[in-house]
């Protein structure tokens, strides 16, 4: 049809149609695309062929020592995929991480600086109550020890049985404040809170989960006289009388608690303390400090002190390698769980004296022989 022939208001309509931009086409989003795409794992070869299969992880070696070997404990970073055998990255990998692993370097949880703490924040950390009436609770220790003393001197026909000591905190307030500072700093660290009792959270185990007489075959009974000794512990602790301990970093084990004054055998160092929880709920877990508190006929019921978040100076404490001789040598405290008011608590309690500058150890697999411990220095 020639142009001519063509109506003056179609003609019209032609040239708006003319002019008008067109329409883009609607593309799918990367989001939708990702979604339905097949996934494909591009291999290479040494010699740049990429159909002989190659594998680029087979050939990964540790940044630290070079070698490729023990391929079963070589860590590779999620981040810059960089590989690290579990001995050789610092601090040293116990166990085979289950979740996402990060080496040093990419880490988001890098080692702080030691902070410094005015004595007003420690207060305010570690909750010290300065009253008449928590001094007036807690009896002298010369006191305590004298009243023992003429106790076994009427009880010398029975079988002699070992009795837990309290703890003899250092008499220099700056000094103790030193120690103090050292744990708020490493708990600091670990984004961890203060904590010297058990605790229970909500979609956790409850209190009233955490029984005694669940303990599959007994626990044993804390004695009057060794409850009095964990009570007279914590009201000493709640004045900011601490146990003669101070926390440090080694490059090598990470932090550590060392003892800044002699501590006597059989001493009472700490309570092993954090959130209760079912072993159950926390099976995939990569926390290093999971502590049995119950054991339970039926498995589901069996409960951990958990000190992810929060915790004590136990949680600092180091464990020992069960698979050396020279490991075992360097045990000098004991993990036992006790009965106390009907409840399951767990203690730490020297094994032997400890001199001032000792580092302190105890072995992780004291219940169960689940924890590796051969990569422990």
């Amino acid at each position: 049809m020639a142009p001519s022939s063509i109506p003056a208001s179609q003609r019209i309509q032609l040239q708006l149609r003319a002019a008008e931009p067109r329409r883009r086409q609607k593309y799918r989003s990367i989001k939708e695309i990702m979604r339905v795409a097949k996934r494909v794992v591009l291999l290479e070869s040494d010699d740049g062929d990429q159909s002989d299969g190659g594998d680029y992880y087979s050939r990964v070696a540790c940044e630290q020592c070079g070698s490729g070997e023990l391929a079963d404990e070589l860590l590779l970073c999620d981040r810059c995929d960089r590989g690290f055998h579990m001995l050789c990255v610092r601090p040293i990998v116990a166990r085979v991480p289950i979740g996402p692993w990060f080496c040093p370097a990419c880490s988001d949880n890098k080692i702080r600086p030691i902070k410094s703490f005015s004595q007003k924040k420690i207060v305010d950390f570690f909750r010290i109550q300065k009253s008449e009436e928590a001094d007036g609770k807690c009896a002298s220790l010369q006191e305590v020890n004298k009243k023992r003393r003429r106790r076994a001197s009427t009880l010398v026909f029975h079988k002699k049985r070992r009795r837990l000591l309290a703890y003899v905190p250092l008499e220099d307030p700056e000094r103790r404040l030193v120690q103090m500072a050292s744990l708020a700093s490493a708990l600091t660290a670990q984004r961890m809170e203060f904590s010297n009792q058990l605790t229970y959270m909500p979609n956790m185990a409850p209190l009233s989960a955490n029984q005694a007489i669940f303990e599959n075959g007994g626990m044993q009974v804390l004695s009057k006289e060794d409850t009095e000794t964990l009570e007279q512990c914590r009201a000493m602790q709640t004045r900011g009388e601490y146990p003669p301990l101070i926390v440090t970093f080694d490059s090598c084990e990470g932090y550590t608690v060392e003892a800044d004054g002699p501590i006597k055998d059989m001493t009472l160092i700490a309570e092993y303390t954090g959130d209760v929880d079912y072993i159950k709920n926390r099976e995939q877990d990569d926390c290093d400090s999971l502590m049995t508190l119950l054991l339970t006929a039926d498995p589901s019921d069996s409960l951990i002190v958990c000190p992810d978040k929060r915790g004590n100076i136990a949680r600092f404490i180091s464990g020992i390698n069960n698979h050396t001789l020279e490991g075992r040598k360097k045990q000098n405290v004991k993990c036992v769980r006790y009965n106390v008011g009907g409840a399951c608590h767990v203690l730490l309690v020297a094994t032997r004296d400890i001199s001032k500058g000792e580092r302190l150890y105890y072995d992780y697999n004291g219940y169960e022989h689940e924890y590796p411990t051969h990569n422990f220095v």
